[in-house]
């Protein structure tokens, strides 16, 4: 009759750290290619996010796919792309975007007029105050975009209190309004802490 070989300590020290050294790796793929979770901070998207909430962030939505207008986003700012920021997509690549009387119009590219978009996701005390920048001013007067190619145009939901596309600039004063698409890097999926504010996010549907 056999009996089953023993292993010394050494085979079992080895067995140990094999199998933290697969787990180090499988998290850190799902991290980097999958999902990841993320502290919100600040209250520049009130009141879709609020500050210290927990986010977990789709990456994988972007190795598959592109940005859709309305997804809220983690991306670095091409002012300080070293502290990652969370906004909402409001302009895709070739729109042409005017902000005035408070309102944000958009000519997606190929379309002959602007249209007002609505949004739903802004609580009373930003409907209808979205203005340039500093987004505090109340400067209703016109300030128009066109978002190059492989580039978006962000926003937060606080419009008044959020440094944004409006507001990015570069070391010499110059407007920077525009992310590349490799700088976002990832849809916010679902808030999930607290748990009382537990829930998924979804992107609106612009009548465009």
């Amino acid at each position: 009759m056999k009996t089953a070989k023993q292993h010394g300590l050494w085979f079992h020290l080895f067995d140990v750290l094999l199998n933290i050294v697969i787990i180090v790796g499988v998290v850190a793929v799902i991290r980097t290619f999958l999902v990841s979770p993320f502290q919100v901070e600040g209250n520049s998207m009130l009141s879709t996010l609020e500050h210290k909430q927990y986010i977990i962030i789709n990456k994988l939505a972007y190795h598959t796919g592109s940005p859709d207008r309305g997804d809220v986003v983690v991306f670095r700012p091409p002012n300080a792309p070293k502290r990652p920021y969370v906004k909402r997509v409001i302009g895709m690549p070739g729109d042409r975007i005017v902000i005035q009387d408070g309102y944000v119009s958009i000519q997606p590219e190929g379309a002959d007029t602007f249209t007002s978009i609505e949004e739903p996701y802004l609580n009373n005390k930003n409907l209808g105050h979205t203005y340039k920048a500093p987004p505090s001013s109340g400067n209703t007067e016109r300030i128009s975009y066109k978002v190059p190619e492989g580039r978006y145009f962000l926003l937060g939901d606080n419009r008044q209190g959020s440094l944004d596309s409006r507001s990015f600039r570069d070391e010499s004063g110059n407007d920077i309004p525009y992310v590349l698409e490799d700088s976002i890097l990832g849809k916010v999926w679902v808030i999930a802490l607290p748990v009382s504010k537990i829930h998924a996010l979804e992107s609106p549907i612009y009548d465009l």
